[in-house]
């Protein structure tokens, strides 16, 4: 890969000894905030990319005051969700000095990345175009909530493109009002198209030394993503209504009660369902012409459900779990977030990794727990250098350099 700089030492020699990341030699000017565009920017310094995060003074990115909850710092959790392995420097973008250090870090820079409403940074003279006639071989990646065109004055919020990207109207029971997911998944899902656009972007690069604009939205985004759904629509016209945690294709993939929580069951297959019915003490509804299919499954989804819940009533979600499981059949209880975190501890994955406090006035910190990166690299696996880092707390070695810098 080619860069237009060195990757830094890190802090406190914090890259002695962790080996190389895939990205590593690659530095990010990262103008963004809130979630899309930090959540992408993360997932590339996990994998070695040198991220300065351009905060404004006082302020920083907006999410470091969205709290409760908060660690024991006080920092927003939200905060440190999406930006470890970040430096952090404060740069007044309203003045000509901080948009001229702000140049000076995108000329240090391979990629650009920023989610500022539509004509900001062009406004500021950071945008696309004026950087990438000075920069040929940039990546500028900008992420909106609507485009760049008609939709760009429209504010880019998650809530306000499920509702109208159509992933509420499909979010549900049947007989209640549309709901959103429970976490902003739509910004997740901008932010991994983001990162996949830079780095096709730098394939591009490396084959040919030109830059490129990279350019995703939140709307566009999800409707990619509304997958099985948005094709019922684009291919055969069908508006898919809300079924609660009912499959709209397959039956029985949902949750049903049992004698102490819900229990999803997630039959793909006939031969699963077969299956299904032999652990449950009915075998019979294998070959009932009700059941005999998906299809017909689906057509008695009602019949069909009424039956499982009463053979699933006289035991637990966990019962349940075992036993069809070990049928072959894919089930599990609905877990809560620390019922999630222990599974994944069960099955040998990371779930939740610590990164040590850097030192401050001489004294450790305690570490800071964060969610583990879900690519796994047999070579040059993510490494966890950084904490999130404190508003402004590498201004002084960006914009200058460290003290030993024969340039300071």
């Amino acid at each position: 890969m080619s860069t237009r700089h060195n990757a830094p030492e890190g802090r406190a020699g914090v890259l002695d000894g962790a080996g190389r990341g895939a990205l590593d030699g690659l530095r990010i000017a990262d103008f963004s905030r809130v979630l899309a565009g930090p959540y992408a920017t993360m997932l590339l310094a996990d994998l070695g990319a040198d991220v300065v995060k351009v905060e404004r003074p006082g302020i920083g990115d907006e999410t470091r005051a969205w709290h409760p909850p908060a660690d024991h710092d006080g920092t927003s959790t939200y905060f440190l969700s999406v930006n470890r392995n970040k430096r952090s420097v404060v740069l007044d973008l309203t003045t000509e000095a901080g948009r001229e250090r702000a140049r000076a870090l995108v000329a240090e820079s391979d990629v650009v990345v920023e989610n500022f409403r539509p004509g900001t940074m062009q406004r500021l003279g950071l945008g696309h175009e004026e950087l990438r006639a000075r920069h040929p071989e940039l990546i500028y990646c900008s992420i909106s909530g609507f485009g760049s065109g008609a939709g760009a004055a429209i504010p880019g919020y998650d809530l306000l493109v499920q509702a109208v990207g159509g992933l509420m109207s499909v979010t549900g029971t049947m007989d209640g009002e549309p709901v959103k997911a429970g976490v902003a998944l739509v910004d997740v899902i901008t932010g991994l198209h983001a990162s996949l656009g830079i780095l096709a972007a730098l394939r591009h690069r490396d084959a040919t030394g030109e830059g490129q604009l990279v350019e995703v939205n939140l709307l566009g985004s999800l409707l990619s993503a509304m997958v099985n759904q948005a094709s019922a629509f684009a291919v055969a016209g069908v508006v898919p209504g809300r079924l609660g945690n009912a499959h709209p294709s397959i039956a029985p993939y949902e949750t049903f009660p049992t004698a102490d929580r819900p229990i999803a069951l997630a039959v793909g297959n006939d031969r699963q369902f077969a299956a299904l019915a032999d652990a449950l003490g009915d075998p019979r509804l294998a070959v009932d012409d009700r059941f005999r299919t998906n299809s017909d499954r689906v057509a008695h989804r009602a019949e069909l459900r009424e039956i499982l819940t009463r053979l699933l009533s006289p035991g637990g979600a966990d019962h349940w779990s075992t036993v069809l499981l070990a049928a072959g059949v894919p089930a599990g209880p609905v877990n809560g977030l620390d019922e999630a975190f222990a599974f994944a501890r069960r099955l040998g994955l990371p779930g939740i990794v610590e990164i040590p406090a850097a030192a401050a006035d001489g004294e450790a910190g305690r570490p800071t727990r964060q969610v583990a990166h879900p690519i796994a690299l047999s070579g040059t696996p993510a490494r966890y250098l950084l904490p999130p880092p404190r508003l402004g707390e590498h201004s002084e070695e960006i914009l200058h350099g460290p003290p030993d810098d024969a340039s300071a």
